[in-house]
């Protein structure tokens, strides 16, 4: 797979699986609508939220580069970034949570390089370079944040999903994209919505991924901090949004302490909030995540662990105590008195050591799955793990010894040992058998025509955890998304809008046009008359030159358009606010 991008050292160590999202942020694909919709929010937002986000926002538009009146090119934006340790990378619209996360967890901020449409210009559903490049980027030039950001991703996407997690992505996915486009049919947003509601309402017990979702959702995207009774705005989709910046801010919108209840707090991404978490401060957000941490498999392991992984029919990894990983899909767990005795895998499954695979048991060599026992042998107090050279030789656990083990749980391995693999401070992973037959009851598990039998060595399993525990055990450059951003679509009409939008910004820039301010008012007015945005920018103009005559004649022009378009008068008010000291509503 060929994607060519600018990269730079930060984006140069990502793993190829997250690579697979990349595109190139094509600039010149911005056009002079989309400028002007950038200009438009941002102008707005750095008016109205100089007042009530947190001081970290305004400082970071300049420490990170972010230019108000042009849509950032990202390849700038990573030439400023790096002084902070981060970079940022395009995506086409959402990629999936855990990858999401996992570019985080790498300090690599991941940008949708589309641009929301003027009909969308206060809230998209589908993320953007608004959302992503004046929402984000800003906040994590504070590093106390920044780091609560990467330690996020780097325990994100850890999170086991459930099968249903992919399932409602897709459709959210799906919807933004579809609510996003030109002239989508109402009866398709209609199906759309009511997949993501039927998902929404159907996901069962939650899992992980859906819970730390939660958090990230009420902290990265929609967190305010400070108090309850004065709060400010840090999450990005607040900042990026000029409407629910400022409904956030009043008493329609519940205002609560942020602590780890959060996780079970669903959201809904297509309608503004009904309510929001405030953080007293941005150490307090570390707090929670590692008490979710310390609720997760990845901590706590044991039964439970292995039960989410198998649950999620997904790619999963296991951690023995004696450090051993198994990196597989789990499809069974035996269990004997509430603990895993037994555990299996199928298909290419990889066992790594510290997160590096071990010589000689990557994917080829397990390509049929693995199955190991887990726990101590029945009778004997001590674990093999702990059992000392002298302590294996007694129980005859020795190189070409035939030897029965019997595990709690009637886990019962029969064969001739070969060797035994040890790390580097003697502590053995794994015997490796041949003739080997492997029993529970009647149920035989493996047997001798199956090859060499390889027995994972672990008294407990002490952590599980989405993804593999080597990340180049596996190929996962596999992703294809089921939908794809839709593109507006040319026409001769939008071309001579865009071309009097593309006139109107030369002029602002002092370069040379072909038409005149008043010329360009005339062609808008007439050839476009449910346009707003251009007018607005035209008022704007004039007003500098003085040319009351045209401004008045702008202003008409917009109370016209006010009346005829009541759900935009609010935007043209805003937008002259910005321009006259005061203009009545």
């Amino acid at each position: 797979m060929e994607t060519h991008f600018e990269s730079n050292p930060l984006i140069d160590r990502l793993p190829q699986h997250l690579k697979q999202f990349i595109i190139p942020q094509n600039y010149d694909d911005y056009t002079p609508i989309n400028q002007a919709v950038w200009r438009y929010v941002m102008r707005k937002n750095v008016d109205y939220l100089s007042k009530v986000a947190h001081e970290s926002y305004l400082d970071g538009l300049r420490q990170t580069g972010i230019d108000i009146d042009n849509i950032p090119n990202m390849y700038g934006m990573n030439r400023i970034l790096k002084e902070i340790g981060w970079a940022a990378v395009a995506v086409d619209g959402f990629i999936p949570p855990s990858a999401f996360m996992e570019f985080q967890a790498y300090n690599v901020l991941v940008i949708a390089c589309d641009i929301r449409q003027l009909e969308h210009i206060e809230y998209t559903p589908a993320p953007d370079i608004i959302h992503e490049g004046a929402g984000h980027a800003p906040i994590i030039a504070n590093p106390e944040y920044a780091e609560y950001l990467r330690r996020f991703g780097e325990i994100g996407c850890k999170a086991i999903s459930s099968a249903r997690d992919y399932e409602l992505y897709e459709a959210i996915r799906l919807l933004s994209i579809l609510k996003e486009a030109e002239n989508t049919p109402e009866e398709e947003i209609k199906k759309a919505e009511e997949q993501v509601d039927f998902l929404q309402n159907n996901m069962g017990e939650l899992s992980e991924m859906s819970k730390i979702r939660n958090l990230h959702w009420w902290t990265v995207e929609y967190g305010l901090i400070g108090t309850v009774e004065n709060p400010k705005i840090y999450g990005a989709g607040l900042l990026s949004s000029i409407g629910e910046s400022a409904w956030c801010m009043t008493d329609n919108v519940k205002k609560l302490p942020y602590d780890i209840s959060a996780i079970d707090q669903s959201f809904d991404i297509t309608k503004p909030q009904p309510q929001l978490y405030v953080t007293p401060d941005f150490a307090h957000l570390s707090y929670v995540l590692e008490e979710f941490a310390n609720k997760m498999a990845l901590r706590t392991g044991g039964l439970s662990g292995i039960k989410k992984l198998v649950d999620s029919k997904a790619l999963g990894s296991i951690e023995l105590s004696t450090g051993l990983q198994i990196s597989g899909i789990f499809s069974n767990v035996i269990e004997n008195e509430g603990k895993p005795v037994y555990v299996q895998t199928t298909g290419k499954t990889a066992l790594s050591y510290r997160e590096k695979e071990l010589v000689g048991h990557g994917t080829e060599y397990h390509a049929e799955g693995f199955g190991s026992p887990i726990g101590k042998l029945k009778g004997i107090n001590l674990a093999i793990e702990d059992m000392s050279p002298r302590d294996l030789r007694a129980y005859d656990i020795y190189e070409g010894e035939q030897i029965t083990l019997e595990f709690e749980g009637n886990i019962k391995i029969t064969g001739e040992i070969i060797t035994g693999t040890r790390n580097l401070q003697g502590k053995i992973l794994l015997i490796k058998f041949k003739n080997c037959t492997v029993t529970q009851g009647d149920k035989v598990l493996f047997q001798p025509d199956w090859g060499i039998y390889d027995m994972a060595v672990g008294k407990e399993v002490v952590s599980a955890f989405s993804g593999p525990a080597d990340v180049n055990s596996f190929d996962m450059i596999n992703h294809v998304p089921s939908s794809k951003t839709i593109k507006h679509k040319k026409s001769a009409e939008r071309e001579e809008l865009e071309n009097l939008y593309r006139n109107i910004r030369s002029i602002r820039e002092e370069k040379n046009t072909s038409i005149t301010l008043k010329e360009a008012f005339g062609a808008v007015s007439s050839n476009h008359p449910n346009d707003w945005l251009l007018s607005v920018e035209i008022a704007e103009l004039a007003h500098k030159e003085n040319n009351n005559d045209l401004v008045d004649k702008v202003l008409n022009h917009l109370e016209n358009i006010k009346t005829k378009r009541p759900e935009v008068a609010h935007l043209i008010k805003n937008g002259l606010d910005l321009i006259f000291e005061k203009v009545s509503a």
